[in-house]
């Protein structure tokens, strides 16, 4: 069966299928020993596609969901030798994180070989929704939650409303709170022996790099814990720190739809 070359690249997970149209152009891409042009069609399993002398097998696509712990890093590899997601997943073949968690925070991360999906995923075209728990020192006051709610001002520009809601309020504790069902999420201790928490819920689409830690900072409040407890649909249900495991046809087929249905 033959397939488009941009469409055959991007589930190879090079990329979108815009990036996989711009190699092409550059003409880094080869089939069988020819310089391949843009809108080819070609059968996997019998042509031979190259990309920067790499040749491009047909991969069997796999999808699994990790629930990520403390200290671990979002990457496919690290040439200091720590922990990465990938470690955390047994998949039978190379798959890569879809978006970043940082080192201190947890939850939901999916991971694949499937390129075409994840780029759809994070682009913010398509309005995925990320939901976090997030725990914060101080008193979280209205003020804070509406203009986090309309959106604030960030060094890379505002950031589009955030559904956001206060679901534990302050006491005095020497620690940040537990979160109902889960380990502990703190990832600090509190400076001072008494100091008060927040926990809010903060639903948002965008992607930026620490985004929901720097819009907490910009209401003036640091973050002390910070999980991702639904990314996709897909939640943090059953699914303890640490662990991962395959979605089910259903879940793929529900990732799929909501990313190419717009």
């Amino acid at each position: 069966m033959t397939v488009r070359l941009q469409k055959f690249l991007a589930e190879a997970g090079l990329g979108s299928r815009r990036k996989c149209e711009d190699l092409i152009r550059d003409g880094v891409v080869t089939v069988d020993g020819e310089v391949a042009e843009l809108g080819v069609s070609i059968d996997p399993e019998t042509q031979v596609v190259v990309v920067r002398g790499r040749r491009l097998v047909a991969e069997t696509k796999e999808y699994w969901l990790l629930n990520k712990p403390l200290g671990v890093l979002t990457a496919s590899s690290d040439a200091r030798g720590r922990r990465t997601v990938v470690d955390c997943v047994p998949a039978g073949v190379r798959v890569f994180p879809v978006g970043r968690l940082d080192l201190n925070s947890t939850g939901m991360l999916l991971l694949t070989n499937d390129g075409e999906l994840a780029a759809r995923l994070l682009h913010p075209r398509y309005h995925v929704e990320k939901e976090y728990l997030v725990t914060v020192r101080g008193t979280v006051g209205e003020r804070e939650v509406a203009a986090l709610r309309r959106g604030v001002e960030l060094e890379d520009g505002p950031t589009a409303p955030a559904n956001v809601e206060v679901v534990g309020r302050p006491s005095a504790t020497a620690r940040p709170p537990r979160t109902a069902g889960r380990a502990p999420l703190h990832t600090a201790r509190p400076a001072a022996s008494q100091a008060s928490f927040t926990t809010l819920r903060v639903v948002i689409h965008e992607g930026r790099k620490r985004q929901v830690r720097r819009m907490m900072e910009a209401v003036g409040h640091t973050v002390v814990a910070l999980h991702r407890s639904r990314f996709a649909g897909l939640t943090d249900a059953g699914l303890a720190l640490g662990e991962a495991r395959r979605l089910t046809p259903q879940e793929i087929e529900a990732l799929r739809g909501r990313a190419f249905s717009r």
